[in-house]
């Protein structure tokens, strides 16, 4: 019995020095992270979803639960919470995205100190050493697609095309979009009419294809959205006109969204084009520097430069006329010789933005 008794002793010190050596041989030296969004969640076809690609890019799509994970708030009430909940969690590097998250962090930060954090499109937060900011030029990414829209519409022998913006919940951020487009738009056709919406929401895509029905309905030619998911409803209506022979597109915003725009066979897309905010650059380069023990506080800019902005081509049917003049306004912005206007009221100062729009300048 003794030996009985010795011999399974052995057995289970074995097995426990197996298991211990299988955990330590598993253990990822990858930092952990969880990206804290709006109600729109990570599968939101835009922005929250392009700074969640570049978590997974990061872990090689390996690791969601353990290393990753997504945590979706329900409503503002929800954003502090979430930040001391998921900081009693342990995670190295916490990632909130947009700028209606600017209150919470900046009192998070304050009262948590040794927790990293990134938020991406704010820059005026009182700067800390465990918080990045990142912010983007989307005016100039926005300049192209105005360019591109404005040429397919010359393309198609339009003499006088309205254009449309629909924005999410009204900010500075949301104006840069706004502005670099009717610029964009402006540099080709000077006297354009533009209408623009403000839905106020980051999540109402029925807001943004109700206003889009009207829009087109009454002759508007192209819209771009810079509104989260809201902005799918620009999309499906857009879909729907393009199946029905009307000739109307719709500009995707932040992720290339011209699968979201397929339509008929599935073959053509009513999204011409789409403002590309490289969002992954900025969860990537955090993670790296946590990674690398370089993480500093701080303000980052992404822009054309650092290849933070630019335009999709992914559409057949984006004229070459248009992929042209994008290509040549990009090396303008690129050298100097084109300055975009960030704010609407540098933008009517210099006669280019129309009085009477929804943006806003904080």
């Amino acid at each position: 019995m003794k030996k009985f008794l010795v011999i399974l002793l052995v057995l289970l010190v074995s097995f426990s020095i197996f298991a211990k050596g299988g955990k330590e041989e598993t253990k990822s030296s990858k930092p952990t992270v969880a990206i804290l969004t709006d109600a729109t969640g990570v599968d939101d076809k835009s922005f929250n979803a392009a700074a969640w690609r570049g978590i997974k890019q990061f872990y090689n799509n390996e690791g969601e639960g353990t290393l990753y994970r997504n945590i979706t708030a329900q409503s503002s009430d929800d954003y502090l919470p979430n930040l001391k909940n998921t900081a009693a969690q342990g995670y190295d590097l916490i990632i909130t995205t947009g700028f209606t998250w600017g209150d919470a962090v900046a009192a998070f930060c304050a009262e948590y100190p040794n927790q990293k954090v990134i938020i991406v499109d704010v820059d005026y937060l009182p700067q800390t050493a465990n918080l990045i900011q990142y912010i983007y030029e989307e005016e100039q990414g926005s300049y192209l697609v105005g360019v591109a829209a404005a040429k397919q519409a010359q393309h198609d022998g339009i003499s006088n095309p309205v254009f449309g913006f629909i924005g999410g919940v009204p900010g500075a951020t949301i104006t840069k979009f706004e502005i670099g487009y009717i610029e964009g738009i402006k540099s080709v056709f000077p006297n354009a009419k533009i209408v623009d919406y403000y839905a106020n929401s980051w999540g109402a895509p029925e807001l943004a294809k109700t206003q889009a029905k009207s829009w087109y309905d009454s002759g508007v030619y192209c819209i771009f959205s810079a509104a989260g998911g809201t902005g799918g409803g620009t999309i499906a209506q857009a879909a729907e006109y393009r199946a029905a022979g009307k000739n109307v597109w719709a500009i995707g915003v932040d992720s290339d969204q011209y699968e979201d725009g397929l339509y008929g066979d599935k073959t053509k897309s009513a999204v011409l084009t789409s403002m590309l905010k490289m969002v992954e650059n900025s969860t990537i380069d955090a993670l790296t520097k946590v990674e690398n023990g370089t993480f500093v506080g701080g303000v980052v800019t992404q822009n054309m430069k650092t290849e933070g902005v630019g335009y999709a081509t992914t559409n057949a049917e984006l004229c070459a006329e248009a992929k042209t003049a994008c290509e040549a306004a990009k090396a303008d912005i690129l050298s100097g010789k084109i300055v975009v206007n960030k704010t609407y009221a540098a933008s009517k100062a210099a006669g280019i933005a129309p009085a009477g729009l929804g943006a806003i300048d904080d």
